[in-house]
């Protein structure tokens, strides 16, 4: 059995990375690692499928016995990549997606530095603040922290060196096109 191929595509709260990354998926049939985390569910999320709903006992567990791929604590909440679903994604020849924050990506680097890490950033500041003011699911501090950590996060990302490409989400469809043309190169090689 061939390998297949790791790509990983970061960005700020807000910036579209989940809209994007739902529809590449629909159009390329890449395996989606959905990641473990300790915060609430959002009305619109599904356990398993969106992200697995997990306890702060058992995500403490996870980094204990060594579970994850990556993982970080953002705003109080634990965030993190299950690495069994992915190792064996990857064994079968998949190209596997993972959709994760600054801090994961560059945990992945460290241990994979081969896959594919895509950045999406938004055209401006100010349309990243209202991207979250309009998601309508976190309170004024919530947006105010995410806005804040959002700027820290895209100088990291452009001074990192870590990322293959950087797309701006201007254009929805665009970056769209932009990201499954990655995905589509990557699986062809």
């Amino acid at each position: 059995m061939g390998l297949g191929h790791l790509i990983v595509i970061a960005g700020p709260s807000g910036v579209g990375k989940s809209t994007i990354v739902r529809e590449m998926l629909r159009q390329t049939g890449a395996f989606f690692s959905v990641s473990a985390t300790t915060r609430n569910r959002r009305p619109n999320e599904t356990d398993g499928c969106d992200y697995r709903f997990v306890n702060r006992a058992t995500f403490e567990k996870m980094i204990a016995e060594g579970q994850l791929l990556e993982w970080a604590e953002v705003f109080g909440d634990y965030y993190g990549t299950p690495e069994k679903p992915v190792t064996e994604a990857l064994s079968g020849a998949k190209t596997v997606i993972l959709e994760i924050d600054i801090e994961g990506s560059r945990q992945v680097h460290q241990k994979l530095p081969e896959a594919t890490f895509i950045f999406i950033g938004p055209p401006d500041k100010d349309e990243l603040k209202r991207r979250l003011t309009n998601r309508g699911t976190e309170s004024q501090r919530d947006i105010e922290r995410r806005y804040a950590r959002a700027a820290e996060e895209m100088c990291v990302a452009t001074g990192s060196g870590i990322y293959n490409h950087m797309i701006v989400n201007d254009d929805l469809d665009r970056a769209i096109r932009q990201v499954v043309d990655i995905v589509k190169e990557q699986t062809q090689k």
